[in-house]
Protein backbone atom coordinates (compact mmCIF):
# COMPACT_ATOMS: atom_id res chain seq x y z
CA UNK A 1 0.00 0.00 0.00
CA UNK A 2 2.94 2.02 0.15
CA UNK A 3 2.52 4.68 -2.42
CA UNK A 4 -0.44 4.54 -2.74
CA UNK A 5 -2.60 6.90 -4.95
CA UNK A 6 -5.41 7.95 -2.57
CA UNK A 7 -9.07 8.77 -4.32
CA UNK A 8 -11.01 11.02 -2.53
CA UNK A 9 -14.39 12.54 -2.69
CA UNK A 10 -15.96 15.61 -1.24
CA UNK A 11 -19.55 15.98 0.21
CA UNK A 12 -20.07 20.13 0.02
CA UNK A 13 -19.21 22.35 -2.36
CA UNK A 14 -18.22 25.02 -0.38
CA UNK A 15 -15.78 27.06 1.15
CA UNK A 16 -13.93 25.12 3.42
CA UNK A 17 -14.31 22.05 1.11
CA UNK A 18 -12.55 24.44 -1.68
CA UNK A 19 -9.74 25.14 0.81
CA UNK A 20 -9.26 21.24 0.91
CA UNK A 21 -9.38 20.83 -2.32
CA UNK A 22 -6.63 23.47 -3.36
CA UNK A 23 -4.41 22.03 -0.64
CA UNK A 24 -5.20 18.53 -1.56
CA UNK A 25 -3.51 19.40 -5.21
CA UNK A 26 -0.26 19.91 -3.07
CA UNK A 27 -0.46 16.11 -0.84
CA UNK A 28 2.25 13.43 -3.27
CA UNK A 29 -0.02 10.58 -4.38
CA UNK A 30 -3.43 11.80 -3.95
CA UNK A 31 -6.36 12.79 -6.18
CA UNK A 32 -9.46 14.52 -6.18
CA UNK A 33 -11.30 11.59 -7.82
CA UNK A 34 -15.15 13.44 -6.87
CA UNK A 35 -17.11 16.15 -5.44
CA UNK A 36 -20.32 15.51 -4.63
CA UNK A 37 -22.98 18.82 -3.84
CA UNK A 38 -26.74 19.18 -4.04
CA UNK A 39 -26.88 21.44 -6.89
CA UNK A 40 -25.29 19.73 -9.52
CA UNK A 41 -23.91 22.58 -11.59
CA UNK A 42 -22.35 23.87 -8.11
CA UNK A 43 -20.63 20.42 -8.85
CA UNK A 44 -20.02 20.66 -12.19
CA UNK A 45 -17.98 24.25 -11.10
CA UNK A 46 -16.12 22.31 -8.89
CA UNK A 47 -15.07 20.08 -10.63
CA UNK A 48 -13.72 21.91 -13.18
CA UNK A 49 -12.25 24.41 -10.85
CA UNK A 50 -10.05 21.85 -8.46
CA UNK A 51 -9.84 18.75 -11.83
CA UNK A 52 -12.13 16.43 -10.28
CA UNK A 53 -13.27 13.56 -12.33
CA UNK A 54 -16.59 13.15 -11.10
CA UNK A 55 -19.01 15.29 -10.13
CA UNK A 56 -22.45 14.09 -8.41
CA UNK A 57 -25.79 15.75 -7.38
CA UNK A 58 -26.02 13.78 -4.33
CA UNK A 59 -24.23 12.48 -1.66
CA UNK A 60 -25.57 8.68 -2.46
CA UNK A 61 -23.85 9.18 -6.04
CA UNK A 62 -20.75 9.45 -4.50
CA UNK A 63 -20.84 7.25 -1.44
CA UNK A 64 -21.16 4.36 -4.92
CA UNK A 65 -18.42 5.09 -6.63
CA UNK A 66 -15.87 1.95 -5.95
CA UNK A 67 -12.81 4.41 -6.92
CA UNK A 68 -13.48 6.12 -3.96
CA UNK A 69 -10.81 5.36 -0.80
CA UNK A 70 -11.72 8.44 1.51
CA UNK A 71 -14.48 10.89 1.71
CA UNK A 72 -13.95 14.82 3.11
CA UNK A 73 -17.40 15.90 4.69
CA UNK A 74 -17.59 19.63 4.03
CA UNK A 75 -20.87 20.16 5.02
CA UNK A 76 -22.65 22.10 7.88
CA UNK A 77 -22.37 20.93 11.88
CA UNK A 78 -25.57 19.30 11.52
CA UNK A 79 -25.48 16.93 9.11
CA UNK A 80 -22.16 15.66 9.75
CA UNK A 81 -23.52 12.58 11.65
CA UNK A 82 -25.68 11.33 8.66
CA UNK A 83 -23.38 12.00 6.04
CA UNK A 84 -20.29 9.91 8.02
CA UNK A 85 -22.65 6.93 9.17
CA UNK A 86 -23.69 7.52 4.71
CA UNK A 87 -20.06 6.80 3.88
CA UNK A 88 -19.15 4.02 6.61
CA UNK A 89 -22.19 2.01 5.55
CA UNK A 90 -20.68 2.39 2.72
CA UNK A 91 -17.01 1.34 3.54
CA UNK A 92 -15.71 4.67 2.86
CA UNK A 93 -12.47 6.11 5.07
CA UNK A 94 -13.91 9.19 6.91
CA UNK A 95 -12.36 12.60 7.26
CA UNK A 96 -15.16 14.51 8.84
CA UNK A 97 -15.10 18.27 9.54
CA UNK A 98 -14.60 19.61 13.16
CA UNK A 99 -16.84 19.79 15.54
CA UNK A 100 -17.29 16.11 14.39
CA UNK A 101 -20.75 15.92 15.09
CA UNK A 102 -23.61 17.64 17.38
CA UNK A 103 -23.34 16.29 20.78
CA UNK A 104 -21.40 13.19 22.61
CA UNK A 105 -24.43 10.42 21.54
CA UNK A 106 -23.76 11.21 17.94
CA UNK A 107 -20.36 11.14 18.12
CA UNK A 108 -20.36 7.81 19.91
CA UNK A 109 -23.08 6.45 17.23
CA UNK A 110 -20.59 7.53 14.32
CA UNK A 111 -17.27 5.75 16.61
CA UNK A 112 -18.94 2.60 17.23
CA UNK A 113 -20.53 2.20 13.54
CA UNK A 114 -16.81 2.78 12.37
CA UNK A 115 -15.69 0.05 14.93
CA UNK A 116 -18.67 -2.56 13.24
CA UNK A 117 -17.74 -1.70 9.70
CA UNK A 118 -13.88 -1.91 10.74
CA UNK A 119 -13.39 1.04 8.55
CA UNK A 120 -11.32 4.18 9.32
CA UNK A 121 -12.83 7.28 10.81
CA UNK A 122 -11.06 10.69 12.05
CA UNK A 123 -12.40 14.40 12.96
CA UNK A 124 -10.27 16.51 11.06
CA UNK A 125 -9.28 18.92 13.32
CA UNK A 126 -6.50 20.22 11.39
CA UNK A 127 -4.90 22.32 14.25
CA UNK A 128 -3.25 19.14 15.90
CA UNK A 129 -1.24 18.54 13.00
CA UNK A 130 0.50 21.84 11.93
CA UNK A 131 3.69 21.75 12.24
CA UNK A 132 3.78 24.81 14.96
CA UNK A 133 1.30 23.06 17.09
CA UNK A 134 3.30 19.99 17.14
CA UNK A 135 6.18 21.81 18.44
CA UNK A 136 4.24 23.71 21.32
CA UNK A 137 2.62 20.29 22.00
CA UNK A 138 6.35 19.10 22.81
CA UNK A 139 7.20 21.96 24.20
CA UNK A 140 4.59 21.89 27.11
CA UNK A 141 5.15 17.83 27.42
CA UNK A 142 8.73 18.52 28.10
CA UNK A 143 7.94 21.81 30.50
CA UNK A 144 10.59 24.22 28.12
CA UNK A 145 9.22 26.95 30.90
CA UNK A 146 7.51 24.93 34.07
CA UNK A 147 4.46 24.42 34.55
CA UNK A 148 1.68 25.93 32.21
CA UNK A 149 0.50 28.56 35.34
CA UNK A 150 -2.28 30.11 33.31
CA UNK A 151 -3.36 30.18 29.54
CA UNK A 152 -5.39 32.29 27.36
CA UNK A 153 -6.85 31.55 24.06
CA UNK A 154 -9.29 33.41 22.24
CA UNK A 155 -11.15 33.65 18.86
CA UNK A 156 -13.16 36.12 17.19
CA UNK A 157 -14.31 37.60 13.97
CA UNK A 158 -16.67 40.01 13.12
CA UNK A 159 -18.71 39.20 10.00
CA UNK A 160 -22.04 41.17 8.58
CA UNK A 161 -24.75 39.50 10.86
CA UNK A 162 -27.22 37.47 7.86
CA UNK A 163 -29.87 34.85 9.46
CA UNK A 164 -29.53 32.98 6.19
CA UNK A 165 -26.02 32.57 6.59
CA UNK A 166 -24.68 28.86 8.43
CA UNK A 167 -22.60 31.06 10.44
CA UNK A 168 -25.74 32.34 12.56
CA UNK A 169 -28.04 29.58 11.73
CA UNK A 170 -29.02 27.77 14.97
CA UNK A 171 -30.48 25.17 13.36
CA UNK A 172 -27.38 24.10 11.57
CA UNK A 173 -25.04 24.42 14.55
CA UNK A 174 -24.16 27.99 13.35
CA UNK A 175 -22.77 30.52 16.31
CA UNK A 176 -19.57 30.85 17.87
CA UNK A 177 -18.89 28.16 20.66
CA UNK A 178 -19.13 25.31 17.58
CA UNK A 179 -17.45 27.44 14.87
CA UNK A 180 -14.57 28.90 16.28
CA UNK A 181 -15.04 28.61 19.92
CA UNK A 182 -13.83 24.38 19.68
CA UNK A 183 -10.37 25.85 18.65
CA UNK A 184 -10.06 27.38 22.24
CA UNK A 185 -11.62 24.71 24.06
CA UNK A 186 -9.21 22.22 21.76
CA UNK A 187 -6.10 24.04 23.01
CA UNK A 188 -6.88 23.93 27.02
CA UNK A 189 -7.82 20.23 26.41
CA UNK A 190 -4.79 19.13 24.55
CA UNK A 191 -2.61 20.83 26.63
CA UNK A 192 -4.03 20.78 30.25
CA UNK A 193 -6.11 18.11 30.00
CA UNK A 194 -9.90 17.61 31.10
CA UNK A 195 -10.82 20.46 34.02
CA UNK A 196 -12.19 19.88 37.15
CA UNK A 197 -14.77 22.70 36.54
CA UNK A 198 -15.85 24.77 34.08
CA UNK A 199 -17.34 28.17 34.03
CA UNK A 200 -19.12 29.70 30.94
CA UNK A 201 -21.39 32.50 29.94
CA UNK A 202 -22.58 33.62 26.43
CA UNK A 203 -24.82 36.73 24.51
CA UNK A 204 -26.52 34.92 21.77
CA UNK A 205 -28.07 36.51 18.13
CA UNK A 206 -31.88 37.32 17.56
CA UNK A 207 -32.00 33.59 16.08
CA UNK A 208 -30.87 31.96 19.27
CA UNK A 209 -27.39 31.01 17.91
CA UNK A 210 -24.50 32.04 20.85
CA UNK A 211 -22.50 35.50 19.47
CA UNK A 212 -20.51 35.30 22.22
CA UNK A 213 -18.91 32.69 24.40
CA UNK A 214 -16.19 33.16 27.64
CA UNK A 215 -15.34 30.65 29.49
CA UNK A 216 -13.13 29.38 32.50
CA UNK A 217 -11.29 26.08 33.29
CA UNK A 218 -10.11 25.84 36.29
CA UNK A 219 -7.16 23.00 37.40
CA UNK A 220 -5.46 22.45 40.47
CA UNK A 221 -2.84 23.99 39.95
CA UNK A 222 -3.54 26.54 36.78
CA UNK A 223 -6.52 27.80 34.36
CA UNK A 224 -7.66 28.46 30.84
CA UNK A 225 -9.47 31.87 29.76
CA UNK A 226 -10.94 31.16 26.67
CA UNK A 227 -13.34 33.16 24.67
CA UNK A 228 -15.10 33.28 21.14
CA UNK A 229 -16.92 35.80 19.50
CA UNK A 230 -18.82 36.97 16.61
CA UNK A 231 -18.84 40.74 17.39
CA UNK A 232 -15.51 41.45 17.26
CA UNK A 233 -12.23 40.90 15.94
CA UNK A 234 -9.60 39.57 18.20
CA UNK A 235 -6.35 38.87 18.66
CA UNK A 236 -6.64 34.76 18.07
CA UNK A 237 -3.59 34.25 19.96
CA UNK A 238 -2.95 31.46 22.42
CA UNK A 239 -0.50 32.56 25.61
CA UNK A 240 0.78 29.92 27.39
CA UNK A 241 1.89 31.78 31.07
CA UNK A 242 4.71 28.77 32.37
CA UNK A 243 6.48 29.30 35.87
CA UNK A 244 9.81 30.69 34.00
CA UNK A 245 8.66 32.22 30.66
CA UNK A 246 6.05 32.60 28.09
CA UNK A 247 5.21 30.51 24.78
CA UNK A 248 2.76 32.43 22.13
CA UNK A 249 0.75 31.02 19.58
CA UNK A 250 0.61 34.20 17.55
CA UNK A 251 -2.61 34.82 15.43
CA UNK A 252 -4.08 32.90 14.44
CA UNK A 253 -3.13 30.42 16.47
CA UNK A 254 -5.24 27.79 15.06
CA UNK A 255 -3.82 27.89 11.62
CA UNK A 256 -0.53 28.10 10.14
CA UNK A 257 1.40 30.41 12.20
CA UNK A 258 4.50 31.51 14.45
CA UNK A 259 5.44 30.62 17.77
CA UNK A 260 7.03 33.67 20.22
CA UNK A 261 9.09 32.46 23.07
CA UNK A 262 10.05 34.95 26.18
CA UNK A 263 11.89 33.51 29.04
CA UNK A 264 12.11 35.01 32.61
CA UNK A 265 14.52 37.79 31.94
CA UNK A 266 11.90 38.96 28.81
CA UNK A 267 14.44 37.59 26.05
CA UNK A 268 12.59 37.10 23.08
CA UNK A 269 12.71 34.62 20.71
CA UNK A 270 10.77 33.90 17.06
CA UNK A 271 9.91 30.64 16.18
CA UNK A 272 8.71 30.44 11.85
CA UNK A 273 7.52 27.67 10.24
CA UNK A 274 7.68 27.06 6.57
CA UNK A 275 4.30 25.91 5.61
CA UNK A 276 3.60 26.16 1.59
CA UNK A 277 -0.22 25.57 1.94
CA UNK A 278 -3.03 26.45 3.67
CA UNK A 279 -2.78 24.12 6.33
CA UNK A 280 -4.80 21.01 5.85
CA UNK A 281 -2.10 19.13 3.83
CA UNK A 282 -0.80 18.29 7.28
CA UNK A 283 -3.83 16.12 8.20
CA UNK A 284 -4.08 14.82 4.34
CA UNK A 285 -0.52 13.15 4.30
CA UNK A 286 -1.68 11.65 8.10
CA UNK A 287 -4.89 10.36 6.87
CA UNK A 288 -3.56 8.79 3.58
CA UNK A 289 -0.54 7.05 5.63
CA UNK A 290 -3.55 5.68 8.33
CA UNK A 291 -5.28 4.31 5.11
CA UNK A 292 -2.14 2.84 3.51
CA UNK A 293 -1.48 1.24 7.02
CA UNK A 294 -4.57 -0.29 7.39
CA UNK A 295 -5.34 1.76 10.22
CA UNK A 296 -9.14 2.43 11.86
CA UNK A 297 -8.23 5.22 14.35
CA UNK A 298 -5.95 8.10 14.22
CA UNK A 299 -3.33 7.66 16.97
CA UNK A 300 -3.12 11.65 16.65
CA UNK A 301 -6.40 12.61 16.85
CA UNK A 302 -7.94 9.61 18.65
CA UNK A 303 -11.55 8.68 19.32
CA UNK A 304 -10.54 10.14 22.94
CA UNK A 305 -9.54 13.27 22.19
CA UNK A 306 -12.94 13.76 19.78
CA UNK A 307 -14.79 12.66 22.98
CA UNK A 308 -13.20 14.50 25.20
CA UNK A 309 -13.41 17.83 22.94
CA UNK A 310 -17.65 17.00 22.39
CA UNK A 311 -18.35 16.30 25.95
CA UNK A 312 -16.87 19.41 26.93
CA UNK A 313 -18.71 21.26 24.34
CA UNK A 314 -21.80 19.67 25.66
CA UNK A 315 -20.88 20.54 28.84
CA UNK A 316 -20.70 24.52 28.16
CA UNK A 317 -23.58 24.51 26.18
CA UNK A 318 -25.29 23.26 29.03
CA UNK A 319 -24.42 25.99 31.65
CA UNK A 320 -24.85 28.52 28.83
CA UNK A 321 -28.30 27.42 27.99
CA UNK A 322 -27.92 26.46 24.16
CA UNK A 323 -29.83 23.97 22.82
CA UNK A 324 -30.13 22.22 19.67
CA UNK A 325 -33.20 20.53 18.00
Amino acid sequence: MDGKTINWGIIGAGKIASKFASDLQMVSNSKLYAIASRNLEKAKLFRQDYKATMAYGTYEDLVADSNIDAVYIATPHSFHKAHTVLCLNHNKAVLCEKPFAMNLEEVEEMIQLSKENNTLLMEALWTIFLPHYQYVLDLVQKKHFGNIIKLEANFGFHPTYNETSRVFDKSVGGGSLLDIGIYPVFAALSTLGKPNTIEAKAQFFDSGADSECEITFQYKNTKAILKSTLLEETNTEAIFHCENGTIKINGRFHEPSSVTLIDHLGNSELKEFDTKTIGYSYEIEHFNQLIRDGKTESDIMTFEKSKLLISTLDQIRTLIGLEYS
